[in-house]
């Protein structure tokens, strides 16, 4: 029987298959057996806004918008797939909310927890902390000589 997931490990990897790369997503879905589905919502593309901080810590203000693309998919078991992706690309979106299905089911998540989003999650990690290593390697540190006067 399949229970219910614990909401913030599918945040994790709702948050892990929307920074996917589609292609391999794709070859993962090519080895599996998908169940009957149901579109509920067919990929769509619409604009959200984004907001920011000042500072971090700062009064909210709107920063712009960003493309987003969303479906959503049911099986006859009843569960629920969602997919939000940035940008346009439809198929990234239908392969996220695939995979948010499956993962719902608790023999598919045995398998796919260790085969498909560890991995790509600490690919993800490894990524940012470069990123943060060479972004941190052009800080400069700024002081001020105070004059004897």
């Amino acid at each position: 029987m399949t229970q219910l997931c614990d909401p913030a490990q599918r945040r994790h990897w709702l948050g892990v298959l929307a920074q996917a790369s589609p292609v391999e997503l794709e070859q993962h879905l090519a080895r599996r057996a998908l169940p009957a589905l149901h579109w509920l919502r067919r990929p769509e593309t619409g604009l959200m806004m984004v907001r920011g901080r000042a500072g971090g810590t700062g009064a909210q203000f709107n920063l712009g918008e960003v493309s987003v693309t969303r479906c959503a998919v049911q099986d006859d078991a009843g569960r629920l797939g969602v997919g939000y992706v940035r940008g346009r690309v439809v198929r990234h979106a239908e392969l996220v909310a695939l995979f948010d299905l499956l993962l719902q089911d608790d023999i598919q998540r045995a398998d796919l927890l260790p085969a498909l989003i560890e991995p790509l999650a600490a690919r993800q990690r490894a990524a940012r902390a470069t990123a943060g290593a060479q972004a941190a390697a052009t800080r400069v540190e700024f002081f001020t000589l105070a004059r004897g006067d």
